[in-house]
Formats: structure tokens, C-alpha cells, sequence
């Protein structure tokens, strides 16, 4: 109690949240080499979730020409990504990797949440994170 009989309120110390999605070393450097090719003035890599494709959702990216108020910002490896506040909860423990096969390369998305996809791969269905 302080001398005026009023509580001291000792403000809580939080630990640090785990990052919403992390990068393979690959994926980094993937982006790094794709943010150096472009032409416009981005700070990072934006990444969403939309409504689409034949298993429900899909994964958007994008070059992030600046930061909205509600992004989850995250630095890894380098890289800055930019997370759309709707998405979050989608992608939370998602780890992006790049993979290079014989006809294709791609960023694939190791993601806990997703529940199904469909047989082509480019669309998901992904439960949100609960509390």
C-alpha cells in the first residue's frame, strides 16, 4: 500500500510471444533474392489468408510497400513479414519453406492448423488457432 491507502499495482512482465511463422533458411533467402529483383519500395513480405480455390482457402503473398496498423510484424532471418490481422490466427506456428523439384519451385507453408487441401495443392482448409 502506498502512504495514500491506495494499492501498488506492479505491472505484470509478459513473456515473449512465439512468432505467428518462421523461415527455413531457404524460404529467407528466396525472399531476400525476390524483394532485390523488384522495383518498388517494400519494407517486407506480406502474407494473408483469403476465401478461395476448391478446398477453401489460399495463401497470399505480397511485396508490403508499408506497414498497416493492426500487421504482426516479425523479422526472421532477415526478412520482415507482414501479417494481415484476419490471417493471424490461421497461420500461427506456420513454418515457410521453399522447395525446388524438377517442374516446379514454390514456397510451401508446414502449417498446424491446416485440416485438409486439395489434391492440386494450392488451396487449404485451415481451422483458426482457439484461445
Amino acid at each position: 500500500m502506498e502512504a495514500s491507502g491506495q494499492p501498488v499495482i506492479t505491472p505484470r512482465i509478459r513473456r515473449p510471444r512465439p512468432a505467428v511463422v518462421s523461415l527455413t533458411d531457404k524460404a529467407a533467402d528466396q525472399v531476400k533474392a525476390i524483394m532485390a529483383r523488384t522495383d518498388k519500395t517494400c519494407i517486407g513480405l506480406r502474407i494473408g489468408v483469403k476465401q478461395g480455390g476448391c478446398a477453401g482457402q489460399e495463401y497470399v503473398l505480397s511485396y508490403a510497400e508499408a506497414a498497416e496498423p493492426l500487421d504482426e510484424v516479425i523479422t526472421d532471418k532477415g526478412v520482415t513479414i507482414l501479417i494481415e490481422p484476419k490471417a493471424v490466427l490461421y497461420l500461427v506456428g506456420t513454418v515457410i519453406d521453399y522447395e525446388t523439384t524438377k517442374l516446379a519451385s514454390k514456397f510451401v507453408f508446414n502449417n498446424p492448423n491446416e485440416t485438409d487441401a486439395c489434391g492440386c495443392g494450392e488451396s487449404v482448409t485451415i481451422k483458426p488457432v482457439s484461445a
